[in-house]
């Protein structure tokens, strides 16, 4: 290798290398270090930074600053580090993921999905945290609330459960009773069959420290069965139902025709047998529809909120008359052989009363004393089940009213319980007239649990009063408005007068109007 030591070199237009190991020109500088290099294969190096190859290729190890780049460009983004948010300006183009290598699931950007650690997750939906879903189709929040300053397109309130006391507070009958159909709580009709001692239906105090307690619950409807000591018959069955009107249906909201439209439905459920049972809804008009669900193995003595979303169905049908609309049972507690059979769950099929769920277990049926309790029932259109809609007592009342009304608001427990005023049409036709406080679903019924009781009634009059036992000849006119009572016996007055009549004794007693379902 030739070395040059020059002050100046001009007129020089070509330099040619030897052979071998000298075909190579380096530039030093005078302490010996190398600053510029031209090698065998035309690579020029610029000290050991900074390398230009014969094939267009520029590598540098150290920072690169440029005015300007232009045509197009492509490499690997590994070697970009340190890039200042100031020196990135302008449009980017588009860039799949794909391109994206060497990012790991926990940083921050990956192949088809983008994760900020902690906070959200990119994907075809947006997910905040394990609580907040975003997607084409709604937002669902799983957190305490959501809290916004204005939703355009009305309120998400109000009106939202389709089912009247459904926290089982109001019962005009009273707290307790065996009957079939209405005899405790209102609006919910009990039902039996096939029993060796008839069941006990009641309303009963939630416990505090329980969830529904603290949700606001102090009630619930509990079956208590009795000592079946024959065993499961197979025409034994045990539930209760409340029963909904079908205008009710028909103008909810509720597209019942369309599968994509839903209705839910949801309970807290205790029983003190750990086993399945089944709920069920039934449509009343056109062809009689029937849906089933499971609650699944339900742990002894712990409260379970079960909650099912419901489909429509082009086979359903509800006329808007106050006719009955859907029959909700959330628990069958037992249903004999006679009643279950094959059939699919959790999906529309035409009612079949011998075969109303599938075949059950009847370990509560041939358990003595079982309990089964439900408190919260809601009937909700939409597929989300939604908090309870707590209703004042007043609102409840009024509501139970259009199927059940206590003149005595509650059965009686003392005297002085005023009934109404009346009139003597002759000496010995009394006749009462009671104004319904709502109108009632249509013209009802009347209602007298103890119409053996002596002296149970007192009518005051001109010159005197009378004691007398019941109405025995009951309801004389009536309409959903209002209604004319009458009694004959044990009333002894003058045509024309006057009264006033009030209940005389401590017994408990009801006189009430019934327009049930």
């Amino acid at each position: 290798m030739t070395v040059i030591n020059p002050n100046s070199i001009s007129g020089i237009t070509s330099i040619t290398m030897p052979s071998g190991d000298g075909n190579v020109l380096t530039v030093h500088t005078n302490d010996g270090v190398e600053r510029f290099r031209i090698d065998s294969s035309g690579n020029v190096k610029v000290g050991s930074a900074c390398t230009i190859s014969q094939d267009g290729d520029v590598f540098f190890t150290g920072v690169t600053t440029a005015t300007t780049f232009t045509g197009a460009h492509s490499g690997s983004g590994a070697n970009l580090t340190s890039l200042p948010a100031a020196q990135l300006t302008g449009s980017l183009p588009a860039i799949s993921g794909a391109n994206l290598t060497g990012i790991a699931a926990t940083d921050n950007v990956r192949t088809g999905i983008l994760d900020v650690a902690g906070i959200a997750t990119f994907r075809n939906d947006v997910n905040i945290g394990a609580a907040v879903t975003i997607s084409e189709s709604g937002i669902e929040a799983s957190g305490i609330g959501i809290t916004v300053a204005n939703i355009n397109g009305g309120a998400i309130s109000g009106r939202r459960n389709l089912v009247i006391n459904g926290d089982m507070r109001i019962s005009q009958r009273g707290t307790t009773s065996t009957l079939v159909g209405y005899g405790c709580l209102d609006r919910m009709n009990q039902q039996y069959g096939g029993e060796n001692e008839a069941p006990t239906f009641s309303r009963s105090d939630v416990s505090s420290g329980t969830t529904p307690y603290s949700l606001g619950f102090r009630h619930a409807f509990k079956i208590t069965n009795g000592n079946q000591t024959g065993g499961a018959g197979t025409s034994d069955y045990l539930y209760f139902q409340t029963i909904l009107e079908a205008q009710d249906i028909a103008n909810s909201g509720w597209n019942y025709t369309s599968s994509s439209s839903f209705i839910t439905v949801s309970y807290w459920v205790k029983s003190s047998v750990a086993q399945n049972f089944y709920g069920l809804i039934t449509s009343s008009d056109g062809t009689a529809q029937a849906y089933v669900w499971e609650t699944g193995s339900l742990s002894a003595n712990t409260w379970t909120k079960i909650t099912k979303t419901i489909p429509g169905n082009s086979n359903l049908q509800f006329d808007n008359n106050t006719g009955a609309g859907l029959y909700l049972a959330p628990i069958r507690a037992f249903d004999g052989t006679d009643r279950t059979g094959s059939m699919s769950l959790n999906a529309w099929a035409a009612y079949s009363s011998s075969a109303r769920t599938p075949d059950q277990t009847s370990t509560f049926w041939t358990t003595n004393d079982a309990t089964l309790e439900v408190t919260g029932l809601q009937l909700e259109v939409g597929s989300q089940a939604t908090p309870f809609e707590h209703r004042s007592f007043g609102e409840e009342l009024t509501l139970c009213h259009r199927y059940f009304y206590n003149v005595l608001a509650t059965p009686a427990s003392g005297d002085n319980n005023i009934i109404g005023t009346g009139i003597y049409y002759t000496a010995n036709n009394l006749y009462v007239h009671i104004k319904f406080p709502v109108v009632m679903r249509g013209t009802p019924t009347f209602v007298e649990t103890a119409g053996s009781i002596s002296n149970h009634y007192r009518a005051y009059r001109g010159g005197g009063t009378d004691n007398f036992d019941s109405f025995d000849d009951g309801i004389w006119e009536s309409h959903n408005g209002g209604a004319m009572l009458e009694a004959t016996s044990g009333v002894d007055g003058s045509s024309g007068y006057a009264s006033f009549i009030k209940t005389a004794n401590s017994n408990a007693k009801i006189t009430g109007f019934s327009a049930e379902l």
